[in-house]
Protein backbone atom coordinates (compact mmCIF):
# COMPACT_ATOMS: atom_id res chain seq x y z
CA UNK A 1 0.00 0.00 0.00
CA UNK A 2 1.38 3.29 -0.90
CA UNK A 3 1.34 5.95 2.11
CA UNK A 4 -1.10 8.67 1.42
CA UNK A 5 1.11 11.39 3.18
CA UNK A 6 3.75 10.50 0.32
CA UNK A 7 1.60 10.10 -2.84
CA UNK A 8 2.68 13.33 -5.40
CA UNK A 9 -0.52 14.90 -7.34
CA UNK A 10 -2.34 12.13 -9.66
CA UNK A 11 -0.61 14.30 -12.52
CA UNK A 12 3.01 14.32 -11.04
CA UNK A 13 2.33 10.52 -10.38
CA UNK A 14 1.14 9.63 -14.29
CA UNK A 15 4.50 11.66 -15.22
CA UNK A 16 6.52 9.45 -12.69
CA UNK A 17 4.47 6.34 -13.97
CA UNK A 18 5.14 7.32 -17.63
CA UNK A 19 8.70 7.98 -17.32
CA UNK A 20 9.92 4.68 -15.61
CA UNK A 21 8.01 2.60 -17.92
CA UNK A 22 9.61 4.47 -20.79
CA UNK A 23 12.77 3.58 -19.56
CA UNK A 24 11.43 -0.32 -19.09
CA UNK A 25 10.65 -0.43 -22.43
CA UNK A 26 14.42 0.24 -23.55
CA UNK A 27 15.15 -3.34 -22.57
CA UNK A 28 11.67 -5.56 -22.26
CA UNK A 29 7.96 -5.03 -23.85
CA UNK A 30 5.38 -5.56 -21.15
CA UNK A 31 1.40 -5.35 -21.64
CA UNK A 32 -0.93 -3.40 -19.79
CA UNK A 33 -1.59 -5.62 -17.11
CA UNK A 34 2.20 -6.37 -16.33
CA UNK A 35 2.57 -2.89 -16.19
CA UNK A 36 0.52 -2.28 -13.65
CA UNK A 37 1.57 -5.43 -11.31
CA UNK A 38 5.23 -3.45 -11.44
CA UNK A 39 3.78 -0.05 -10.80
CA UNK A 40 1.96 -1.46 -8.08
CA UNK A 41 4.82 -2.47 -6.32
CA UNK A 42 6.56 0.91 -6.85
CA UNK A 43 6.76 3.30 -3.32
CA UNK A 44 7.12 6.67 -4.03
CA UNK A 45 9.35 8.85 -1.83
CA UNK A 46 10.76 12.45 -1.37
CA UNK A 47 14.23 13.15 -0.97
CA UNK A 48 15.07 17.09 -0.04
CA UNK A 49 18.43 18.51 -0.80
CA UNK A 50 21.62 17.65 1.28
CA UNK A 51 18.73 14.34 3.07
CA UNK A 52 20.48 11.07 2.92
CA UNK A 53 19.09 8.23 1.26
CA UNK A 54 21.24 5.80 2.38
CA UNK A 55 24.07 6.00 5.26
CA UNK A 56 27.31 3.70 5.15
CA UNK A 57 26.85 0.64 7.34
CA UNK A 58 22.62 0.34 7.02
CA UNK A 59 21.37 -2.03 4.90
CA UNK A 60 20.08 -0.67 1.06
CA UNK A 61 16.59 -2.55 1.04
CA UNK A 62 15.31 -0.50 -2.15
CA UNK A 63 16.55 0.14 -5.70
CA UNK A 64 15.67 3.68 -6.80
CA UNK A 65 14.53 5.47 -10.14
CA UNK A 66 14.91 9.28 -10.16
CA UNK A 67 11.98 10.76 -11.78
CA UNK A 68 13.43 14.71 -10.53
CA UNK A 69 16.35 15.66 -9.32
CA UNK A 70 19.68 14.28 -8.24
CA UNK A 71 21.03 11.52 -6.21
CA UNK A 72 24.78 10.86 -5.91
CA UNK A 73 26.84 7.90 -4.07
CA UNK A 74 29.76 8.45 -2.76
CA UNK A 75 32.02 7.46 -0.24
CA UNK A 76 33.44 9.11 2.93
CA UNK A 77 37.43 8.58 3.67
CA UNK A 78 38.58 9.30 7.56
CA UNK A 79 40.09 12.42 6.68
CA UNK A 80 37.08 13.54 5.63
CA UNK A 81 37.15 14.20 2.10
CA UNK A 82 34.69 12.40 -0.13
CA UNK A 83 34.68 10.39 -3.61
CA UNK A 84 31.35 10.39 -5.42
CA UNK A 85 31.12 6.60 -7.44
CA UNK A 86 27.65 7.62 -9.18
CA UNK A 87 25.70 10.25 -9.74
CA UNK A 88 21.83 9.55 -10.57
CA UNK A 89 19.77 12.28 -12.40
CA UNK A 90 16.41 12.17 -13.81
CA UNK A 91 15.67 8.70 -15.63
CA UNK A 92 18.56 6.92 -13.83
CA UNK A 93 18.53 3.97 -11.34
CA UNK A 94 20.40 3.84 -8.09
CA UNK A 95 21.77 1.30 -4.96
CA UNK A 96 23.94 -0.08 -3.39
CA UNK A 97 24.57 -3.06 -5.42
CA UNK A 98 26.17 -5.38 -3.22
CA UNK A 99 24.03 -4.38 0.09
CA UNK A 100 21.11 -4.77 -2.07
CA UNK A 101 21.74 -8.24 -3.27
CA UNK A 102 23.46 -9.80 -0.27
CA UNK A 103 21.52 -7.52 2.71
CA UNK A 104 25.50 -6.59 4.05
CA UNK A 105 25.89 -3.20 5.61
CA UNK A 106 26.24 -0.41 2.65
CA UNK A 107 29.86 0.46 1.75
CA UNK A 108 28.48 4.03 0.05
CA UNK A 109 26.70 6.69 1.09
CA UNK A 110 23.58 8.18 -1.15
CA UNK A 111 22.06 11.57 -0.39
CA UNK A 112 20.10 13.95 -2.69
CA UNK A 113 22.31 17.09 -4.15
CA UNK A 114 18.68 18.11 -5.21
CA UNK A 115 15.11 18.00 -4.49
CA UNK A 116 14.57 14.34 -5.66
CA UNK A 117 11.50 12.25 -6.07
CA UNK A 118 12.20 8.44 -6.35
CA UNK A 119 9.88 5.45 -7.20
CA UNK A 120 11.23 2.84 -5.45
CA UNK A 121 11.93 -1.06 -5.29
CA UNK A 122 12.10 -2.84 -2.53
CA UNK A 123 14.11 -6.19 -2.41
CA UNK A 124 10.71 -7.94 -1.49
CA UNK A 125 9.29 -6.45 -3.88
CA UNK A 126 11.19 -7.31 -6.82
CA UNK A 127 11.12 -11.07 -5.72
CA UNK A 128 7.60 -10.91 -5.80
CA UNK A 129 7.97 -9.30 -9.44
CA UNK A 130 10.15 -11.94 -10.74
CA UNK A 131 7.29 -14.30 -10.00
CA UNK A 132 4.46 -12.64 -11.58
CA UNK A 133 5.90 -10.74 -14.39
CA UNK A 134 9.15 -13.40 -15.18
CA UNK A 135 10.60 -11.13 -17.70
CA UNK A 136 11.50 -8.70 -15.60
CA UNK A 137 14.48 -11.12 -14.47
CA UNK A 138 15.97 -9.87 -17.96
CA UNK A 139 15.45 -6.29 -17.39
CA UNK A 140 17.08 -5.73 -13.79
CA UNK A 141 19.93 -8.56 -15.36
CA UNK A 142 20.93 -6.22 -17.65
CA UNK A 143 20.49 -3.07 -15.77
CA UNK A 144 22.83 -4.64 -13.11
CA UNK A 145 25.12 -5.75 -15.83
CA UNK A 146 24.78 -2.21 -17.62
CA UNK A 147 25.87 -0.42 -13.78
CA UNK A 148 28.68 -3.08 -13.12
CA UNK A 149 30.56 -2.02 -16.84
CA UNK A 150 29.67 1.65 -15.77
CA UNK A 151 31.29 1.06 -12.70
CA UNK A 152 34.62 -0.72 -14.75
CA UNK A 153 34.45 1.78 -17.06
CA UNK A 154 34.63 4.69 -14.32
CA UNK A 155 38.05 2.43 -12.88
CA UNK A 156 39.38 2.87 -15.77
CA UNK A 157 38.86 6.29 -17.16
CA UNK A 158 40.49 7.35 -14.10
CA UNK A 159 43.17 5.42 -13.92
CA UNK A 160 43.77 6.14 -17.35
CA UNK A 161 42.35 9.58 -18.83
CA UNK A 162 43.50 13.04 -18.54
CA UNK A 163 41.06 15.11 -16.54
CA UNK A 164 40.35 17.48 -19.82
CA UNK A 165 38.81 13.98 -21.37
CA UNK A 166 37.03 12.91 -18.00
CA UNK A 167 34.98 16.33 -17.79
CA UNK A 168 34.05 15.87 -21.44
CA UNK A 169 33.27 11.79 -21.04
CA UNK A 170 31.21 13.13 -17.69
CA UNK A 171 29.15 15.41 -20.00
CA UNK A 172 28.25 13.37 -22.13
CA UNK A 173 27.38 10.96 -19.76
CA UNK A 174 25.19 14.04 -17.67
CA UNK A 175 24.03 16.31 -20.29
CA UNK A 176 23.28 19.54 -18.73
CA UNK A 177 24.43 18.03 -15.07
CA UNK A 178 27.29 20.56 -14.71
CA UNK A 179 25.11 23.58 -15.01
CA UNK A 180 22.89 22.30 -12.00
CA UNK A 181 24.97 21.20 -9.39
CA UNK A 182 28.30 22.42 -7.16
CA UNK A 183 31.39 22.51 -9.00
CA UNK A 184 33.18 20.32 -5.91
CA UNK A 185 30.40 17.12 -6.24
CA UNK A 186 31.88 17.30 -10.03
CA UNK A 187 34.97 17.70 -9.00
CA UNK A 188 34.40 14.93 -6.53
CA UNK A 189 33.24 12.81 -9.54
CA UNK A 190 36.74 13.30 -11.86
CA UNK A 191 39.29 12.93 -8.70
CA UNK A 192 40.48 16.71 -9.30
CA UNK A 193 40.43 19.53 -7.55
CA UNK A 194 37.45 21.95 -7.89
CA UNK A 195 39.99 24.74 -8.52
CA UNK A 196 41.82 22.35 -11.30
CA UNK A 197 37.76 21.82 -12.14
CA UNK A 198 37.24 25.46 -12.78
CA UNK A 199 40.25 26.07 -14.93
CA UNK A 200 38.64 23.47 -17.12
CA UNK A 201 35.11 25.32 -17.41
CA UNK A 202 37.18 28.39 -18.39
CA UNK A 203 38.99 26.83 -21.43
CA UNK A 204 35.19 25.58 -22.67
CA UNK A 205 33.32 28.90 -22.54
CA UNK A 206 32.81 28.85 -18.54
CA UNK A 207 30.05 26.98 -17.84
CA UNK A 208 30.15 24.39 -19.85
Amino acid sequence: MHNAALLPTPNARTFMDNLILANIALHIDIDVTEANCFLSLLEHKTITRRDTLLHTGDSCRTINFVTKGCLRMFTAHENGKEHIVMLAPENWWITDLLSFHSNSPATHSIDALEDTEVLQLSAQNLEKLYVQVPKFERFFRVLFQNGFIMYQNRITTELALPADQKYERFKALYPGLNQRIAQKYIASFLGITPVFLSMLRKKTGGIN
